[in-house]
């Protein structure tokens, strides 16, 4: 291996560091501020997205794991690292892994299968936690989904021109001046 080669993974390993050390310095405000917690949150999962677009899916997982472990350990407010771990966090890579598949269609199908079945399962998680039998009626959980569906839709967008405003804009700036 050459000089260069060592450099630039030095530079893909600092570029992920610095994302895994943003996105937990974002979830660390999460627990601060009193509202707008789950778009923190929701903010938090850009730095996995930049890792991704810069160093690959590789470097994303790796933010994406740092972040979430060292967030159980150390944020106060465990519910902001659970909702980080369970979707917030992930979701960069997993909607990666989709829009390789270059068909609206069949990406915007499966985008909506991992949400709903993320919000299922945290759905029965919270059921089995509080030993509800019923802690919605079947009317309001119809509701539930079909409002987070479509919430689900606009961040997916809002999350789409996001990371194509990085992609053009910022990692060409970070490419240059990590030379």
């Amino acid at each position: 291996m050459n000089n260069n080669t060592h450099r630039a993974g030095a530079r893909r390993v600092a570029q992920t560091a610095m994302m895994t050390g943003l996105s937990l310095l974002i979830l660390w405000l999460s627990c601060l501020i009193p509202s707008g917690k789950l778009g923190i949150v929701a903010a938090a999962g850009l730095a996995p997205a930049a890792a991704t677009v810069s160093g690959g899916v590789g470097a994303g997982l790796l933010c994406y794991a740092g972040t979430a472990l060292l967030s159980l350990l150390l944020l106060p407010d465990k519910a902001n690292a659970l909702l980080y771990l369970i979707f917030f966090g992930l979701y960069p890579m997993v909607k990666c892994g989709i829009e390789q598949l270059r068909r609206f269609w069949p990406e915007l199908l499966l985008k909506l299968l991992f949400f709903n079945g993320v919000l299922s399962a945290c759905w029965f998680l919270l059921r089995w936690i509080l030993m509800a039998e019923a802690v919605l009626s079947n009317v309001a959980l119809w509701v539930v989904y079909l409002l987070g569906n479509v919430i689900f839709l606009f961040y997916d967008f809002g999350f789409s021109r996001l990371i194509t405003f990085y992609s053009i804009r910022m990692n060409p700036f970070i490419k240059r001046t990590g030379r």
